[in-house]
């Protein structure tokens, strides 16, 4: 057996969902700058689990199940009120969430395909709420109910705040849920994937995909990209706090990708989204310290802005609070890992790889008091 450190490059299954060839990334065949520009979050939602677009008639279904089941169990909302607020990251509040949703699931043991999709219904309806309301209930406000005559983009912006987003806002929020949709095989998808490869249910399939995305390697650099913009503060000291940390050796957040050779495609359409927005809301501060930080980096190291990069200052100006950036990923990535979820109950089984041990040899055993 040969070894590769984290699978990097090998194949573990097939799938008809997503693919990234030659630095491109396509949703069933169609280009990811294709459907930023055009589609919306529902019709992503439905391509990835049909692997088709839905027309009129489809579409329209599709939003309406969905308006009709993003409320959420009274009992997992109010589980919030007794956690230890200043100490639970909202990833952490998520994970949970989402595993006590399962109780309140007559169907959550049903493994018939009918059942699975109804619950991937429910769960992508949901998550929403989740976040919104874990968000809502930390600064002792009561949650937004969700409204049926909103988009889903435009409904998550308006649990969150109690105020109906503009047209640039929820362009802007539908553009992000559309580029962190799906992404292949990635950390938390096959996280996903293993999971309910043992047959498990659908909630713990997501529940793991969820505890995969909560570490820093995978989920969280946009919040860390925030944070070092407000620890620069202003252009004129991007320069020198970026030179100090090329000479440490330290790691740039939001630059580099383990797939992408050339830069990722999905970088370009938030950074003029963020052009837009930081302009808009009078903080252009933060689009024009990111473009500077992206010259010097792209300069110095020759690696290019990844999607977190200026999702990070878009998020930021829609008032975002910045430890949600990573539930907001959640949110989007649900109606991919629900893609995956479903397709590894299509044509199951088991994914059991092997390990090369590495410890020591045959030894014999010696009795205790002989040690």
């Amino acid at each position: 057996m040969s070894v590769t450190k984290g699978l990097e490059g090998i194949v573990a299954t097939t799938s008809s969902i997503s693919s990234i060839i030659d630095d491109t990334l396509t949703y069933v065949g169609y280009d990811i700058d294709d459907l930023a520009e055009n589609a919306t979050f529902e019709e992503v939602i439905y391509l990835l689990w049909h692997r088709s677009l839905p027309n009129r008639g489809e579409l329209a279904l599709l939003t309406q199940q969905l308006a009709e089941n993003a409320s959420v169990p009274k009992e997992v909302l109010d589980h919030f009120k007794m956690y230890p607020i200043e100490k639970v990251h909202p990833m952490a509040a998520l994970r949970t969430a989402i595993s006590l949703l399962g109780l309140y699931d007559d169907e959550a043991d049903d493994m018939s395909d009918d059942a699975n999709y109804r619950k991937a219904i429910r769960l992508q309806a949901q998550i929403p709420t989740i976040v919104t309301a874990f968000a809502r209930v930390r600064k002792g406000l009561e949650p937004v109910a969700p409204r049926t005559d909103l988009s889903f983009a435009a409904n998550f912006l308006y649990m969150l705040s109690g105020k109906e987003p503009t047209a640039i806002e929820e362009e802007a929020f539908n553009k992000a849920l559309v580029l962190h949709a799906d992404h292949e095989l990635n950390a938390s998808t096959f996280t996903a994937r293993v999971a309910v490869a043992t047959l498990s249910d659908i909630y713990s399939g997501l529940t793991a995909a969820i505890a995969a995305l909560k570490g820093p390697l995978h989920g969280g650099a946009n919040e860390a990209v925030m944070k070092m913009l407000t620890e620069i503060g202003a252009v004129e000291n991007v320069e020198s706090y970026i030179n100090r940390k090329l000479e440490n050796k330290e790691k740039i957040m939001g630059f580099g990708h383990r797939v992408y050779r050339n830069g990722d495609p999905r970088a370009k359409h938030l950074k003029h989204m963020s052009q837009k927005l930081t302009e808009i809301t009078g903080q252009s501060q933060y689009y024009d310290m990111s473009v500077k930080i992206e010259d010097l980096v792209t300069s110095q190291k020759n690696l290019p802005p990844n999607v977190d990069f200026y999702s990070a200052s878009v998020y930021h100006s829609l008032g975002i609070d910045h430890d949600l950036f990573t539930p907001i990923f959640a949110v989007s990535r649900t109606s991919g890992w629900l893609a995956h979820i479903l397709e590894q109950y299509e044509n199951n089984r088991l994914i059991r790889p092997r390990a090369e041990y590495i410890g020591p040899g045959m030894q014999k055993y010696v009795p205790v008091e002989k040690r």
